[in-house]
């Protein structure tokens, strides 16, 4: 037992045996610091946030129109409640403490010469050479280079201007540009193949050269920082890249849908003949800086509840149930195509305090089965007439109908997280996998993976789709799309925040650029805060069951231990030690479960109440078409469309 747990131990011992209240007296009502019965915890931080302008002066950003673009504070809320019109908080608060840095001369010239070693001569990417070709570029790029992105990223992390700190949440904003030793330039991140198919996205597609990176974990397989540090640059130098589509200056609509997008060009597109007016350079940093690296990446809500209730409560226990419709002739999908020992590693580094496993089971597909596949990506017609739901939930409703069957550990884990794999030896218009809800409330339920001989063909297996899928499916979002809580504004990759892509740029499984299979630490940071909420919240709501029992006298010194505990979870949360908070979170649930088993009380009885409240919404008809959330494969732009 390490010396702190040995603290906690014996605190929550000295509070237990100086509160307890003797069976025959009448106990007083109970008051505490930090539980608070039936209600939301309180959980606050100031988010230290480094904003270093690498290779920009005072000349030219002006520093009041770019910190008057940032917001003062962020509260993270449930995304997939919204699809329904209802807002769920966390509890959590954000306040932001800017601490914003403009790199002096020698910084600079160290850092660029730096860049130009790494620099490796690169033929022009189909991008570049399409902006050269169009009418309104300022200039044409005569010439590419590939700089390793994990390298600089290590770099900026361990090597930043004095005052700052990289431990904590840190933004690099480079500009190259302007520079006599400046080289064109994009940044790769290569050598992680899909470990399906050993296909290399990173080397062998220009769409994934870039001009951001960062998140990178200290224990990445591939290219771990070694301690933790909180790193993302963007630069505008690069390019001109296919993510955010800056290649193209001559249209201003490049998605389609009918109206302009905004995008960030390169630097030298910020001119009086280019592509955007240079004034716009400040606000434009405070975009990428508020609604991408901090609402996308640092501090984000979470797309589903990450609770997973259980009937045991809150799981300590997780199953990886991967359920294979075989239906490609001569081919064993599951075999084939999955890699259980990487799935369950890397749910693990994000679900550290679980137990996590996995198992897979191949069914044939039945008549009907087919009958919804085929509704919902071929014929467009629903397979359930009963139900006052289109064609895209048909298999949710078969799965959900049928579900019994894939349940094999029941009663082993706490909690079977449902991986639902369709393989085909026709290539359907399918989305390589989506997190669905269950079509009530927002709650997640399925997670559906494809797998067909064009989808391998183009690269993919379904390890890697189950991973990001199930990473959506414990509460994680995109890199390209979240929630500006401050103006209450949903933030997705097109229209006004098309330049959102360029979250995608970072070293994490949830999005689309496809050089690695791993949750970023920026993805474990808000993991753990969302967990820490979670726990607080489940311990409060099971204590307003206790104290609503008759015998709740026999365990009030449990609750007033747990209050003791989450004190400690709140200091440890506003240091920014999330782990610690989990830790301590989850230790205050414990207690407080304990306390509900010696009266009797369900600890997963509200859990319980609301499934069988969605349940009957969803079989009375009275249910939502709410915003699926689908990870597709289909041409057209996105860093996962077919080249």
């Amino acid at each position: 037992m390490t010396r702190k747990a040995a603290l906690i131990t014996a605190l929550i011992a000295a509070v237990v045996g100086a509160s307890a209240t003797p069976a025959n007296a009448a106990a007083p009502a109970p008051t505490f610091a930090h539980l608070t019965p039936g209600g939301q915890p309180k959980l606050t931080e100031t988010v230290p946030v480094n904003i270093v302008f690498l290779g920009y002066d005072k000349n030219d950003v002006n520093q009041a129109e770019f910190e008057s673009g940032l917001a003062k504070t962020y509260e993270p809320e449930v995304r997939s409640r919204q699809w329904y019109g209802e807002q769920e908080k966390l509890g959590i608060k954000y306040t932001y403490d800017y601490n914003v840095k403009y790199a002096d001369q020698a910084y600079q010239d160290k850092f660029f010469k730096r860049l130009k070693q790494l620099a490796t001569k690169a033929p022009l990417t189909v991008y570049q050479e399409e902006y050269n070709a169009q009418e309104n570029n300022v200039l044409d790029v005569t010439e590419n280079n590939y700089i390793d992105a994990p390298t600089v990223e290590k770099y900026l992390a361990y090597n930043p201007p004095r005052g700052v700190d990289t431990q904590r949440n840190t933004i690099f904003l480079i500009n190259w540009y302007g520079r006599a030793d400046f080289k064109f330039h994009l940044y790769r991140k290569a050598g992680e193949p899909d470990p399906d198919t050993g296909y290399d996205f990173g080397a062998n597609r220009d769409s994934r050269k870039m001009m951001a990176w960062g998140g990178t974990t200290r224990d990445d397989e591939e290219t771990g920082l070694g301690s933790t540090r909180r790193v993302w640059f963007a630069d505008l130098s690069a390019g001109p890249e296919a993510n955010m589509a800056n290649y193209i200056v001559d249209e201003l609509d490049v998605d389609g849908d009918g109206e302009p997008d905004y995008r960030m060009p390169t630097a030298w597109e910020y001119a009086a003949n280019g592509f955007r007016s240079p004034a716009a350079l400040s606000g434009d940093l405070a975009k990428l800086t508020r609604y991408v690296a901090l609402d996308l990446l640092m501090t984000t809500s979470p797309l589903y509840p990450v609770e997973l209730p259980s009937s045991t409560g809150l799981p300590k226990s997780i199953n990886l149930d991967s359920n294979t419709y075989e239906d490609w002739p001569g081919v064993d999908a599951s075999a084939s195509y999955i890699k259980p020992d990487l799935l369950v590693d890397e749910v693990s580094e994000l679900r550290w305090r679980n137990r996590v496993d996995f198992d897979n089971q191949d069914f044939s597909v039945d008549d009907k089965n087919r009958a919804c596949f085929e509704g919902q990506y071929a014929t467009g017609e629903t397979c359930y007439d009963d139900q006052e739901l289109p064609p895209d939930a048909n298999l949710f409703l078969y799965n959900d109908e049928n579900i019994a069957r894939t349940k094999d550990d029941d009663g082993r884990v706490d909690y079977e997280l449902p991986l639902i794999n369709y393989a085909t030896g026709e290539d359907y218009p399918t989305p390589l996998g989506y997190a669905d809800d269950n079509w009530v409330d927002g709650t997640q339920s399925y997670v559906f993976s494809f797998i067909s001989p064009g989808i391998v063909e183009a690269g993919y297996g379904l390890t890697t789709t189950q991973i990001h899928e199930g990473g959506h499916h414990l509460g994680l979002s995109h890199p390209h799309d979240g929630w500006d809580s401050e103006s209450g504004t949903d933030v997705g990759p097109s229209g006004d925040f098309f330049y959102a892509w360029v979250g995608d740029e970072n070293n994490s499984m949830m999005s689309y650029i496809d050089v690695n299979w791993d949750f970023s630490q920026f993805d474990r940071d808000n993991s753990d805060r969302f967990l820490t909420a979670a726990y607080f919240e489940a311990a409060n709501r099971l204590a307003a069951d206790v104290l609503a029992d008759p015998d709740a006298r026999k365990v009030t010194a449990n609750l007033r231990a747990a209050d003791v505990v989450l004190g400690l979870a709140k200091k440890a949360f506003a240091k920014h030690d999330y782990r610690g908070a989990y830790t301590l979170a989850e230790k205050a649930y414990n207690i407080v479960a304990r306390a509900a088993a010696n009266v009797g009380a369900d600890p997963a009885a509200a859990a319980k109440a609301l499934h069988a409240e969605a349940e009957a919404a969803r079989v009375s008809g009275k249910v939502h078409d709410p915003h699926e959330f689908i990870d597709t494969l289909q041409p057209g732009h996105g860093p996962r469309s077919l080249p």
